[in-house]
């Protein structure tokens, strides 16, 4: 049986990034969701989900979890290694940077697993539209966070931008691609918006042989945002 597992979800649901899991549950409708919530041993640990999930938080949860994830560090990049797939939306893919660095220069220590680190800038968010390629797959979010990440962005890039942001508005490059591992800042139910990289993400990644949920309705709704995103009066 196909089982994901999902971390934190108590803390991990911001941004609507709750409805990447629901939507999964449409698609996968016999497979089985493990949510582990802080307080317990990640399935991770001791089995390979199919898919390991984790979405947006706040920044005093973000601490936390990077405590608690901090002992299984190393096997975290071992199921890496291994291809297990895993997804993190939104400021989850700061927990497996070097560090988060506030404002009055003081460090929080990461996992340091991929050489980026982010910056808070608790008083100003950032708002923007982004579209870009992940191979040839067309990508399409919504960003809207406190950071920005900085460090190596050109070595495990997920999504190279050609409207928007990428990890700072100096690079093309948005997120984390390793393997089996993908990780964007982008918000919102990134599933639900990219079904094309849904299906890779199931058949592809998964080798599960899937159907998207609501395939018309959802395509019909992508090429619609990718046309208006496309749109040069679009403001990004």
């Amino acid at each position: 049986m196909t089982r994901i597992e999902v971390l934190f979800p108590e803390f991990c649901s911001l941004f609507a990034d709750s409805s990447n899991v629901r939507y999964l549950e449409r698609c996968l409708p016999d497979a089985e969701f493990v949510y582990t919530s802080y307080m317990d041993e990640p399935l991770f640990v001791t089995e390979k989900p199919d898919l390991i999930y984790m979405g947006a938080m706040t920044e005093s949860a973000q601490e936390k979890i990077i405590k608690k994830l901090m002992p299984y560090k190393e096997r975290i990049a071992q199921l890496i290694s291994e291809d297990v797939p895993m997804l993190f939306t939104n400021n989850a893919v700061e927990i497996f940077g070097q560090y988060i660095e506030n404002e009055d220069g003081s460090k929080i220590e990461a996992l340091n697993l991929y050489p980026i680190y982010a910056k808070r800038d608790m008083m100003h968010r950032f708002n923007c539209l982004l579209r870009g390629n992940f191979d040839d797959i067309q990508i399409v979010g919504f960003k809207t966070q406190f950071t920005m990440a900085y460090g190596d962005t050109d070595k495990y890039p997920f999504i190279h931008v050609d409207k928007g942001t990428g990890m700072n508005k100096e690079t093309v490059n948005e997120g984390i691609r390793d393997h089996n591992f993908f990780a964007t800042y982008l918000v919102g139910p990134f599933l639900v918006l990219n079904p094309l990289f849904t299906k890779y993400l199931l058949n592809d990644v998964m080798k599960l042989d899937a159907t998207l949920a609501f395939e018309p309705v959802i395509m019909e709704a992508y090429e619609r945002r990718l046309k208006e995103f496309l749109d040069p009066k679009t403001q990004y």
